[in-house]
């Protein structure tokens, strides 16, 4: 029997990224993140906040239910730990809530940093008030069964990124983001570098110092729209 085949369908210790790595990314945006590593994985647009003020940063506690059943996320919440966010593939069903404001109301006294589901939630103008980060690909009224198995901390895919258990996860208004958990540190300085570039961009058009890209004539004779020593 191979390791894979072995393992236990709940897996209950994993390693996390570093929670200084998180503290760190926590002050970045998640479009940020995207850029710097390569233009991948930000989550489908689908799987949105509930308010556009939510925030979170913190290590994957994944989860896979089958649609419309949350008991794995409900063995989630018992193991999760302060920080962690749980990520929720539901398979992108959206005819019945995973989580409401019951369950919200635990994993914040729980300490959960946030909640990413690829189904629906309920319960969302209670959620919001309670200023629980939940992101979720829509909402229905309809509750859950409680009743069939599924798997805690294996890999998930969820809004078109494998998502591993202990990977960094950071979202706000535009949407998440996930890093492998072994790429996170070394994205930290890359997004130092790439907001101070946009800083001093932005500046540059407010000054109309430079009013359009340096490199944009450049990339037209690339794709040739312009002739080469032509320019706009």
């Amino acid at each position: 029997m191979s390791q894979a085949a072995a393992l236990p369908d709940v897996i209950k210790d994993i390693e996390r990224v570093d929670a200084g790595v998180v503290e760190q990314a926590a002050k970045f945006p998640s479009s940020i993140f995207a850029d710097v590593a390569g233009r991948r994985g930000a989550l489908h647009g689908r799987i949105s906040p509930l308010a556009p003020s939510m925030r979170l940063a913190g290590p994957a506690l994944t989860v896979e239910v089958r649609p419309g059943d949350n008991l794995m996320i409900h063995a989630a919440l018992a193991l999760a730990k302060p920080g962690d966010v749980i990520v929720v593939d539901g398979k992108g069903d959206l005819s019945s809530a995973l989580m409401g404001e019951i369950m919200c109301q635990q994993a914040a006294a729980l300490g959960i940093a946030g909640v990413v589901i690829d189904g629906a939630v309920r319960d969302s103008e209670a959620i919001r008030e309670l200023g629980f980060p939940m992101y979720a690909a829509g909402l229905n009224p309809n509750g859950p069964t409680k009743s069939v198995a599924g798997r805690v901390n294996h890999p998930v895919s969820i809004g078109g990124v494998t998502v591993n258990p202990g990977d960094l996860v950071v979202g706000d208004a535009d949407g998440i983001t996930v890093i492998e958990r072994h790429k996170a540190a070394a994205m930290l300085p890359l997004a130092a570098e790439k907001v101070a570039a946009e800083t001093k961009r932005i500046a540059d058009i407010k000054s109309r110092k430079a009013l359009r890209p340096a490199w944009l004539d450049g990339a037209l004779r690339t794709a040739g729209v312009l002739k080469e020593g032509e320019s706009l």
